[in-house]
């Protein structure tokens, strides 16, 4: 198999003073565009996790492999594309996701992007062109709505501050609805939720997931993501 790891070449070398998601001491996982990479022919049996936490995700099962190119993994829903770490992440305060994705269209039929496949309940997923979908604990479903448009190659910021949600797609907050939600967001997976149901369907270049919330923070992901 060949892992792809990073390109240390003057272009690619982090300029003095630019922010860094490894830069954040509440940083939970990182899986980085192009980084950390182990392909199986030309899909994806490990995308390492660049915080030093160890969150690596793996697929043993070839026929489950997302497939790889350019720092993009195509995530195919007929073949239940998806992978899992052995290492669970639960988030229990204040939290922030960072996603860059693109979810095939129909969006409604997208599926869950992120999830734990071992605990029903806790999954982040496309439920229809405008709204994403979160559970925790089981919890009912709590919406986040964009306030216009429809979902597309974003990049997406979900925070969890005091218990309340905010959405931000492409840089901007969405204002029409911050639902309120308690409990442990219990992730392990990307691409599908348990029992091994709602498969993502489109392409996913990077995820970082903080165990804290703030505005600054919201803006350095935003920033960073715009770049992909």
């Amino acid at each position: 198999m060949l892992k792809l790891g990073l390109d240390l070449s003057l272009s690619s070398i982090r300029p003095q003073g630019v922010w860094s998601p490894d830069d954040e001491a509440t940083l939970v996982a990182w899986w980085q565009k192009g980084v950390g990479i182990t392909l199986n022919a030309a899909d994806v049996s490990q995308w390492d996790d660049s915080s030093p936490n160890g969150h690596d995700m793996a697929q043993a099962t070839a026929s489950e492999q997302p497939a790889y190119s350019s720092g993009v993994l195509t995530f195919d829903q007929s073949n239940d594309n998806n992978l899992v770490t052995g290492s669970q992440i639960s988030l229990g305060d204040d939290f922030t996701v960072g996603i860059k994705i693109s979810p095939t269209s129909p969006v409604a039929d997208a599926g869950t992007f992120l999830a734990d496949n071992t605990t029903s309940g806790e999954l982040f997923k496309y439920q229809t062109n405008s709204r994403i979908t979160v559970k925790i604990d089981g919890s009912a479903a709590t919406n986040l709505d964009l306030d216009s448009g429809t979902f597309g190659d974003d990049y997406l910021v979900i925070t969890r501050r005091s218990d309340v949600f905010q959405l931000y797609q492409n840089g901007t907050g969405q204002t029409g609805t911050t639902p309120t939600l308690s409990g442990t967001a219990d992730i392990d997976c990307i691409g599908i939720r348990k029992p091994g149901i709602d498969p993502f369907d489109g392409t996913i270049e990077e995820i970082q997931i903080y165990s804290s919330s703030s505005a600054t923070l919201t803006r350095n992901i935003n920033d960073r993501l715009s770049t992909l």
